[in-house]
């Protein structure tokens, strides 16, 4: 981490570097939380049945239940989490779906405008003065992929912030003990929200290991075996095994290659969509992060061991790479610190990080019109749609029907259930049927949500875009003891 010794900063640039930290991240913060309050729909069905709709089973008693959660793939976590976000709303008289959504979705955008702190917190750790680090963090905090994934609900937004500020504590030079303890133990919760965060902390073993710091590498060591107690003891108690979650997850992906069943693509996925997605803050981030290699080669190796990992496992989906997008926006920090010291006091030396930010805040402008194909996800013409959205006239609908006095059940025959809200957002303890449920004769529900094509002989009671909510014409439904919850 070793490097020439900085030109002295001008009070412009001290005044500049506060004025465009504070900057992005308001900016950032704003646009996440107007993000989050304006879009019902689903990039992912993981965003609902692996956080919302557990979460709402824990705090609400009822929710589908998506497979992962009826063999233990996945731990507790990241829907106790959520959960708690629930039941603060709940405290709040937030109690309908727009409150409890509307608080959990802005808590993630916020949890996002925090991890670009942490980006400026990691930069400066390795020594970038405070105008290099704050056009660092402009790449995360306003680029345009971090801003389309961050209200929504996934264990890569939630564990982005411990990773990036893990590794800001733990590495800073001369950290106390203390402080390599609690760096440890962020990374320690961002293998419980996301298991793959694991490989950051062989990383930052690796990179004290390499600094022959032995005293912060033993310690660090002893937290994360202390994190892996907790992770097993968790497991251990919600599903009945140690380490439950993890062996089966494990077992299903890498065992089985069950993961590639949802899609496969060649190596160069991740660089071809970031470019497509935000190509002058990919070309920035990674031309700034090689300039980073002298000064932080430990960093710099992990974020791109990382990035390889990823890169080189079947199954691709562009979130995954959230986690580590603050380090590279960190190590970019680094490379124009190290540029910068090469000029001396200039309008180029103040041009050169505006010019950074720039470039990040173009790319947050085209966050609206982002399409599918430019996020890496769908063919044909499904992938020229734009990605926000998406069945979110759906789920605003599922919203209606939870308002309904008269709704006893509930078939969703315009779509796959996963694709929509669930019990969070219809959040009406009746049964709710999937496409392939029974008919409507069958009497069992008193509702449905189909195509606009699929009244048939009931009654309209609302309608947006595609979808229609139909009232049926029979008044009462029909207990169903064969009804379950499990998500096909």
């Amino acid at each position: 981490m070793s490097a020439s010794p900085p030109p002295s900063e001008t009070p412009a640039e001290r005044l500049l570097a506060r004025a465009v930290l504070v900057l992005l991240l308001g900016v950032g913060a704003t646009l996440r939380v107007w993000l989050a309050l304006g879009d019902d729909g689903v990039a992912w069905p993981d965003e609902i049945y692996q956080s919302l709709e557990p979460a709402h089973r824990l705090v609400f008693g009822y929710g589908m239940q998506a497979w992962e959660f009826l063999e233990g793939a996945r731990n507790w976590t990241l829907p106790g989490l959520v959960a708690a976000l629930f039941k603060l709303s709940s405290l709040l008289g937030l109690e309908e779906p727009r409150g409890y959504l509307g608080l959990t979705k802005a808590a993630f955008g916020l949890v996002g405008a925090a991890t670009a702190w942490g980006s400026w917190k990691l930069a400066r750790a390795y020594g970038a003065s405070p105008l290099a680090a704050s056009a660092g963090a402009s790449l995360f905090a306003l680029a345009a992929v971090p801003l389309y994934f961050a209200p929504r609900a996934m264990s890569e937004n939630a564990s982005a912030l411990p990773v990036v500020l893990g590794l800001a504590i733990a590495l800073a030079p001369g950290a106390s003990r203390r402080a390599g303890v609690v760096g440890a133990s962020l990374l320690g919760l961002a293998v419980l929200l996301r298991l793959q965060n694991g490989i950051f902390c062989v990383g930052l073993l690796a990179v004290l290991a390499a600094r022959r710091d032995w005293r912060a590498a033993r310690d660090a060591l002893a937290v994360l075996a202390g994190w892996a107690f907790l992770f097993g003891l968790l497991d251990k108690l919600t599903w009945g095994r140690w380490f439950h979650s993890a062996l089966v997850y494990l077992e299903f992906n890498v065992v089985k290659d069950g993961a590639a069943g949802w899609g496969t693509a060649p190596f160069s996925y991740y660089g071809r969509v970031l470019f497509r997605a935000m190509g002058g803050v990919t070309l920035v981030m990674a031309g700034l992060a090689l300039f980073a290699a002298r000064r932080a080669p430990g960093l710099l190796g992990v974020a791109a061991a990382f990035y390889l990992l990823h890169a080189l496992q079947p199954h691709k989906e562009l979130r995954f790479l959230v986690p580590v997008l603050p380090v590279f926006a960190a190590l970019a920090g680094v490379g124009l610190d190290t540029v910068l010291r090469h000029l001396p006091p200039s309008p180029v030396r103040l041009a050169l990080p505006l010019a950074v930010v720039a470039v990040a805040g173009v790319s947050g402008l085209r966050v609206g019109g982002l399409t599918f194909r430019d996020i890496g996800q769908y063919s044909g013409a499904k992938s020229l749609q734009n990605a926000w959205d998406d069945f979110g006239p759906a789920n605003r609908l599922l919203i209606t029907a939870g308002k309904l006095p008269d709704v006893c059940g509930l078939k969703v025959e315009a779509a796959h259930l996963a694709w929509t809200g669930g019990y969070s957002y219809f959040h009406r303890d009746v049964p709710l049927y999937t496409h392939l449920g029974p008919g409507r004769e069958s009497r069992l529900y008193s509702h449905v949500l189909t195509g606009s094509g699929g009244v048939g002989n009931g009654d309209v009671v609302a309608s947006e875009g595609p979808f229609v909510l139909v009232r049926l014409p029979h008044g009462r439904c029909t207990p169903d003891p064969a009804w379950s919850s499990r998500l096909p």
